[in-house]
């Protein structure tokens, strides 16, 4: 089944009280009403360097040495999941969220990207997931905004700054927001 939750970014409200979920931006990968939902956080980097993963994996990284792989969320933190543009998803075995955006959790996109470092991509350690109904019920609460999913947030935004661009990508100004739990 289709779902307007996927492709899609969630804002996390203040509401919120789990730190690794604070002021998250999740792209939104996957939702149906049997499996739940799957997305990973945009928003969040790690100290692990790209190098260091290219290297376990017995791939030959040509990036920059202090290229850091990003957070993806709490759940399987030792899954690796590619974001790419459309020139990286080229004869890759990938989803396409949107025009220019695609994933994929092969072995060959993390390679394409550690050959060819300067490719429209992120590469991301774990992700989040809800289990059935879960998301919807928080979203029912006011813990998240769902944005319409934009490849230049998530590609081109600086980390610190995403939060507040998918906030205003609505017209919001972060700083007029209440915090308030919705009616359950």
């Amino acid at each position: 089944m289709a779902s307007q939750l996927a492709p899609a970014l969630l804002v996390a409200m203040d509401v919120i009280a789990e730190p690794n979920f604070r002021r998250a931006v999740v792209l939104m990968l996957r939702h149906d009403e049997e499996d739940g939902a799957l997305g990973l956080i945009v928003n969040r980097s790690t100290d692990y360097g790209m190098e260091q993963l290219c290297a376990n994996l017995e791939l030959a990284w040509r990036g920059d040495d202090d290229t850091c792989v990003d957070w993806g969320g709490p759940v399987g933190e030792d899954t690796g999941w590619v974001l790419l543009g459309d020139e990286g998803a080229q004869g890759i075995d990938s989803v396409e969220l949107l025009p220019g955006l695609h994933w994929s959790r092969s072995k060959e996109a993390l390679r394409r990207i550690a050959e060819a470092p300067s490719l429209r991509s992120r590469v991301f350690l774990g992700y989040a997931g809800w289990g059935p109904g879960q998301l919807e019920r928080e979203i029912a609460e006011g813990s998240w905004l769902v944005v319409p999913a934009d490849k230049r947030l998530v590609f081109d935004a600086p980390l610190e700054n995403l939060w507040e661009q998918a906030l205003r990508s609505l017209g919001i100004n972060p700083g007029t927001l209440v915090t308030t739990r919705g009616v359950n």
